[in-house]
């Protein structure tokens, strides 16, 4: 099989893999629910845990963050593309839109947090680092997970730069991972402003 074509096929899986609804299947086989018309109606692992408890929760979130994980690692070291090829940080990115905006759910999904934390790690570990250490401070101290996942979202550009300094490609990856995360946070960044956003383990949330 030539390069090409095995590129190809990378970014190709990547936006499929990441398109995997895996909270949608795993609320549907916990609970027999669509997870997206109870709590939020978000598919990610924070309403899966708020509606079918801890534990589907944690396997949606470890499930999630493999969807950005895999394809860079995939290319790495089993097409064997060099660390700095672009290639892998566009496989990374396609995941994180494949679960934003999943080609199995008319092209909805999540807010793809912990799919941009597995990316990280896949492509730039330091900064996913330092990006989840500030996610869990401001969950500890105030816990909103959307307080800590705007905040960790914000820092990765800064962080990039730090770490990666002069690399335009990890550097783009960082800006749009970023924005796509506070976009789809806005409706959480409006009631934090109202104060009406809901902390993770309230009942009612």
């Amino acid at each position: 099989m030539n390069s090409g074509l095995q590129i190809a096929l990378l970014l190709l899986g990547s936006y499929l893999f990441g398109s995997i609804p895996f909270g949608l299947w795993i609320a549907l086989k916990w609970k027999g629910v669509d997870i997206r018309t109870v709590g939020s109606g978000n598919i990610g692992s924070t309403n899966v845990s708020r509606v079918c408890g801890p534990t589907a929760g944690v396997i949606v979130l470890l499930l999630d963050a493999l969807k950005g994980l895999l394809p860079p690692l995939i290319g790495r070291y089993v097409l064997h593309l060099p660390s700095q090829s672009p290639w892998l940080i566009f496989a990374a990115a396609l995941a994180i839109i494949g679960h934003n905006y999943s080609v199995f759910l008319g092209f909805k999904g999540g807010k793809g947090i912990a799919t941009s934390a597995g990316a990280l790690y896949g492509i730039a570990w330091q900064v996913g680092l330092g990006a989840c250490s500030l996610f869990g401070l401001l969950f500890l101290a105030f816990r909103y997970v959307s307080l800590g996942s705007i905040a960790a979202a914000l820092s990765l550009p800064p962080l990039m730069w730090i770490f990666y300094p002069g690399d335009y490609y990890r550097l783009g990856f960082a800006i749009v991972a970023c924005v796509m995360a506070v976009y789809k946070h806005r409706a959480n960044i409006q009631r934090l402003r109202e104060g009406t956003e809901p902390k993770f383990g309230r009942k009612d949330a």
